[in-house]
């Protein structure tokens, strides 16, 4: 019987320079797996842009669906999505799929890479929500010129995730995690993500707790990033804050990341596609090695990955083999660059060695999968905690260029015995029954409808007949019920309400 380990791999080599970073990182973990008695049966798959060009909307075709479905683990290159146009992102898309939750984002000093930071002990973890928030693309033209987008944070995503942080920073020794957010302005929706993080800091006391508001975040990231060891973020904060992190330790180049969900993980490079460098072999593989190094320590070959990821540090120490990102930025001599294969075979002549001026692979914690086993409420059980909701009013979203004077006024007026007209905002700001001084007009507005009564409880037949008496003022294109739980409102105010 043979001693070797095998294990199927999804790889998806991706658009633009992906072909040539997933045949880099290929060859390296295929060239360490031969020295330790492993194998990987590769199943190439494919996504992105090639499939988009194919007339497959997703940009994950079904062969590739059911690979990660036997595999259960993918590698994968950079996708191509088109900015601010066509579809959906591809790499969104398989990261919902497959519910992968986490998106965990290494930011760390390497030797030999020029920063502004060097020396200073840069070292972090990125977490970031990775299936919810905006990211959700729900997206609708309310009027020919306004778009809206909505932001979902639920409890049990935001729960998630902030474990998911909390027992990654136990089992890798980290002392700290900072809970990120916008609190501050997003009362519910960040709100809800902030107060979750409070909730459950006191179970993980052997770790520092902290929360910053995000711009403060990216702002000290800045000022003193050596103080991060894992911040927690909702999916837009995190995918700006990770950015700003790899650029603090030496570009995209060296940024790599994994997304983890409770039966799947896929393992990918932060940086795009960048398909203007694509077939010149100049791109630098590191980010996409690394990730595959996470990779190999989720699937249990810690070993091969303390391998890997020493070679690349060995690689980076010597200084003989510097990619063309690093000599860019240095002002050097491009034609002196390692290119895309040369620094590839580098890193393969340099498996076995250790580096000497940053601890080895094999000195840090060896943390296993990530897989906590705590859980949240679930949706009954958190039912029967809150209580029922009681509808006390709606907001109305209505198309009309009428002066906020002359549309508040007609809407008070058809307000009936069971409702009252209580402000008409523009943009969140209240314009009715007092306007802003400054006031400029963007075609549409909210109307704030609550009960008269509050001891009688509002049909939907009662909001039914509302609107169809404002209907015959403006064209209505919105509505949120207004709800309440245990007297809590569950709605923000207008600025100025």
């Amino acid at each position: 019987m043979s001693s070797i380990r095998r294990h199927a791999i999804t790889l998806i080599p991706g658009d633009g320079v992906g072909p040539e970073v997933a045949l880099a990182t290929q060859r390296i973990l295929d060239a360490a797996a031969a020295r330790a008695g492993v194998a990987f049966d590769w199943e190439e798959a494919e996504a992105g842009a090639s499939v988009f060009l194919k007339g497959d909307q997703t940009g994950v075709p079904q062969a590739t669906r059911d690979s990660i479905d036997r595999t259960r683990v993918a590698l994968k290159g950079p996708l191509e999505t088109p900015v601010g146009f066509g579809e959906k992102s591809a790499n969104v898309t398989l990261r919902k799929l497959f519910e992968t939750y986490a998106n965990v984002r290494p930011a760390r000093e390497l030797p030999g890479i020029p920063s502004r930071y060097k020396g200073e002990g840069v070292d972090m973890i990125i977490v970031r929500e990775n299936i919810e928030d905006l990211y959700g693309g729900i997206e609708h033209l309310q009027a020919h010129d306004v778009a809206q987008a909505l932001k979902i944070i639920t409890r049990k995503g935001s729960e998630k995730v902030i474990r998911f942080a909390y027992e990654m920073a136990l089992r890798e020794g980290r002392k700290k995690v900072t809970t990120a957010s916008k609190a501050n302005i997003l009362k519910l929706t960040e709100g809800l993500f902030k107060s979750i993080g409070e909730q459950l800091a006191p179970e993980y006391a052997p770790i520092q707790a902290n929360h910053l508001i995000i711009d403060n975040v990216a702002h000290q990231m800045v000022k003193d990033p050596a103080q991060f060891d894992v911040i927690v973020a909702t999916n837009l904060h995190g995918d700006i804050i990770s950015d700003l992190a790899s650029g603090l330790i030496g570009g995209l180049g060296f940024a790599s990341s994994a997304n983890y969900g409770d039966g799947v993980a896929i393992f990918e490079a932060v940086h795009g596609s960048a398909p203007k460098y694509a077939g010149k072999n100049v791109i630098n593989p590191t980010a996409l090695v690394l990730s595959a190094a996470m990779m190999l320590r989720h699937i249990g070959e810690l070993d091969l990955a303390d391998q890997v990821e020493d070679a690349v540090l060995v690689t980076l120490e010597d200084g003989k083999s510097i990619p063309q990102d690093v000599v860019r930025q240095q002002g050097g001599d491009i034609e002196a660059a390692a290119s895309t294969t040369g620094f590839t075979d580098a890193v393969i002549e340099n498996l076995g060695r250790k580096p000497t001026s940053v601890p080895t692979a094999a000195s840090r914690p060896r943390p296993a999968a990530p897989n906590p086993h705590k859980r949240w409420p679930d949706g009954e059980a958190r039912r029967a905690e809150v209580g029922p909701a009681t509808v006390i009013g709606v907001d109305i979203f209505a198309e009309t260029l009428m002066p906020p004077a002359e549309f508040g006024t007609k809407l008070a007026a058809l307000a009936g015995p069971e409702f009252e007209l209580r402000i008409v905002s523009a943009r969140g700001t209240v314009v009715w029954p007092k306007m802003s001084p400054a006031f400029d007009h963007p075609g549409f507005f909210r109307s704030r409808f609550v009960a008269r009564d509050k001891s009688k409880v509002v049909t939907d037949e009662a909001l039914f007949a509302l609107i169809a008496r404002v209907a015959g003022v403006a064209t209505w294109f919105h509505l949120e019920k207004l709800r309440s739980w245990n007297g809590e409102e569950g709605f923000t105010r207008a600025q100025g309400e």
